[in-house]
Parts: structure tokens; C-alpha cells; sequence
């Protein structure tokens, strides 16, 4: 496996962590950084890696994360794809911004299709299934 940067990967995360700004006010898209793999072995489009406190106070550093896409995957997406796929790994970080990674079903709380669509349609201004709905009345 291949790693190397994904230059037009972190502009769209930036750009993803600006305009849910009111969500991911948590968020520090500079300690982020998105690389990209080839040759993985996995069937994932993306992961998120993250730097435990243990090693950020070994470096004297801040808590960081790697989010991965993995390029056999994540590139053969559409656009607005590719964007719930991002949104999705930045729903794993937790509201400490700790270097922790938060589980795909948490206090209550899960990291899923349904959960990631909320998000995507507050990105694009695109209204709620809830509001599409009543919108005929």
C-alpha cells in the first residue's frame, strides 16, 4: 500500500468544516490532514486515523487526525458521493477534538446513512425530508 497527499481532498474537507461550521465548530480542519492510499486491501472508501493522547504528549504535539481515502474506492465516486463519504469520517471525530475516534453507534447516537444525509443536505441547502414533504401543503 501507497500513501500520498490529497492536496484537492483537503480543500473539500475545508470547505465541507467551514460551511457546517454551526456542526463542526469542534472541528480544527488544520490539524487534519487527508492522504491518499492505493493497493489497499479493504473494501472502506475512506478511514479516519487518529493520534491517542499518549503519543501526543510523548511529540509535545496537539491532538491530529488522518482521514484516508483509498483511491481504487473513493475515486470511482460521484462528487456529491464522495462528499457524504468525507462527512461521514468527520462524524467520527468527537466534540473534544481529542484524538479519539468516536464508534459508528455511540450513547444513543449513530454514525449512518441517515444521520450523514442531515448533514450533506445542510452543506448544499437542499431541504430536510421532513420539509420536502409538507411542501406540497
Amino acid at each position: 500500500m501507497k500513501f500520498k497527499p490529497a492536496p484537492d481532498v483537503q480543500q473539500r474537507l475545508r470547505h465541507i468544516v467551514a460551511k457546517l461550521k454551526e456542526d463542526f465548530s469542534h472541528i480544527d480542519a488544520d490539524n487534519i490532514v487527508c492522504m491518499r492510499s492505493t493497493n489497499a486491501k479493504t473494501r472502506a472508501y475512506a478511514r479516519i486515523w487518529s493520534l491517542p493522547r499518549i503519543w501526543q504528549s510523548a511529540l509535545g504535539v496537539e491532538p491530529h487526525y488522518v482521514i484516508e481515502v483509498l483511491s481504487q474506492h473513493f475515486d470511482k465516486q460521484a462528487k456529491e458521493d464522495q462528499d457524504r463519504t468525507l462527512i461521514h469520517e468527520l462524524m467520527h471525530i468527537p466534540k473534544t477534538f481529542s484524538g479519539a475516534v468516536k464508534p459508528h453507534r455511540c450513547q444513543g447516537k449513530s454514525i449512518d446513512r441517515h444521520s450523514v444525509e442531515v448533514f450533506y443536505r445542510k452543506l448544499n441547502d437542499l431541504p430536510s425530508k421532513e420539509e420536502k414533504r409538507w411542501k406540497f401543503f
